[in-house]
């Protein structure tokens, strides 16, 4: 019937409950963590999970890291998958754009300097849609890996918006194995 009206079929499998939606969650932990202790590594100070509901727009900062002396924030989105570009480009614009604000509230700073960093898991899935989604992604991310940490921890005397970086995260859980992606099946697929 999918075929016929050339729509999409998402089969949801659920195995003891809620067991892929810890899976989920777990994966987004792991990578929140890993951002957050590399921030702490640089100087900054973090925040996780920081919720906000401004002129009817509503979600939660995955990870905001401040740093007083630079009066700089850094608007951390992390996704364990890349499904809809656009959707992440502007929720995270979003976020960026109501960072200072709600760095204001949070921690009683306005900061001069806002930096946006998105990260997703470092598999060969996810390198191969950004690839392929390079000239969407290169412009609203010009900072890739290396480069992105590093001008996060030399935002001095910047001003304004800073660069916006993309970096890759390994995912690993806390006993060190890798964990594995969730698959979805789609129409066409055996």
């Amino acid at each position: 019937m999918a075929t016929a009206l050339d729509a999409d079929l998402d089969l949801i499998v659920r195995w003891r409950g809620g067991a892929l939606d810890r899976l989920l969650d777990e994966r987004h932990a792991a990578l929140c963590a890993a951002v957050a202790r590399r921030l702490r590594a640089i100087g900054y100070e973090v925040l996780i999970e920081v919720s906000y509901s401004r002129y009817g727009e509503r979600g939660s900062i995955d990870v905001l890291g401040w740093d007083v002396r630079r009066s700089a924030i850094v608007v951390v989105e992390v996704k364990t998958e890349l499904a809809s570009i656009e959707a992440t480009l502007r929720k995270h614009d979003e976020k960026i754009r109501l960072g200072p604000r709600i760095a204001q509230e949070r921690v009683g700073q306005t900061p001069r300097i806002v930096a946006g960093l998105l990260v997703l898991p470092d598999d060969s899935t996810t390198r191969r849609r950004v690839d392929r989604q390079r000239p969407i992604l290169d412009g609203a991310y010009p900072l890739r890996g290396h480069a992105a940490w590093a001008v996060l921890k030399l935002l001095i005397g910047a001003s304004a918006i800073a660069p916006t970086g993309l970096v890759f995260l390994s995912l690993t859980t806390a006993a060190g194995v890798r964990a594995r992606p969730v698959t979805r099946i789609r129409r066409g697929a055996r």
